[in-house]
């Protein structure tokens, strides 16, 4: 069984200064490494910073995007091989955010992926559907067409991490039960059997208003391998709590 991993996601927020102190505030709150895996994916202006801050400790430092391309005439965005150099090891691809309010296609997203894999990185690839999908009962077909699109050219799920993001539990202060969790959790197992050779490793996390309350509750669920948290990670205190918790299934 893999540990659980927990990965916090910064989006638009913290300075290059502003993320060493995080860091620094957040390693100094334990004594002894924690056993669950533990990644943060802050701004690009803020990666190589935090990369330093970190050293060789426990905490993982990944970037919230990458482009498809490796080189060329693409005004504002960054290769793989970019962030390989100041330091990132892993990246987040089709986030909600960036399919719902950048436009980001199941195709753009399979590229992504693609960019990511072969140049190394470990990749979160995020899947989820809106509130009217679900309401539609469109919600396992939405999240069926995003990994059928994203995985049809990746061969097999070593460094792939998936993680579930209801669209609608973001940012809304709503957020899935556990159980409600754990069914898409599920599904999405059973789709990564069947799309994936050696998908038996894939961890899925949950990603929808994860806050110190109710990450252990979800945590405990069979499929739910770890959880991808927004707000609650931007605060060494209320992240810290979510990192024991995830240490706690562990035990």
């Amino acid at each position: 069984m893999e540990p659980p991993l927990i990965a916090g996601n910064w989006k638009m927020h913290k300075t290059a200064r502003e993320a060493q102190e995080f860091v620094q505030d957040l390693v100094a709150r334990f004594d002894t490494a924690p056993t669950c895996d533990t990644w943060i994916f802050p701004p690009f202006t803020a990666i190589a910073a935090t990369v330093d801050a970190v050293g060789p400790g426990w905490l993982q430092i990944g970037a919230q995007n990458v482009s498809a391309h490796e080189s060329g005439a693409h005004t504002g965005e960054i290769s793989a091989t970019m962030l390989k150099d100041v330091g990132a090891s892993g990246v987040l691809v089709g986030h909600s955010e960036r399919r719902h309010v950048y436009g980001e296609t199941n195709a753009a997203v399979a590229g992504k992926l693609q960019a990511a894999l072969a140049n190394g990185l470990d990749a979160v690839l995020c899947v989820g559907e809106t509130l009217d999908q679900r309401d539609s009962g469109l919600a396992m077909d939405t999240v069926r067409n995003q990994l059928a699109s994203a995985l049809d050219s990746v061969d097999n799920g070593t460094r792939l991490t998936i993680a579930y993001e209801p669209v609608w539990a973001i940012g809304t202060g709503r957020t899935a039960t556990p159980e409600q969790a754990q069914e898409m959790h599920q599904y999405i197992r059973g789709e990564l059997d069947r799309l994936l050779a050696g998908a038996t490793g894939v961890r899925i996390l949950y990603g929808g208003s994860v806050k110190p309350g109710n990450a252990a509750e979800l945590m405990t669920q069979a499929d739910v391998d770890g959880v991808l948290v927004g707000g609650a990670s931007l605060e060494p205190g209320s992240f810290s709590e979510i990192i024991r918790n995830g240490t706690d299934v562990v035990a």
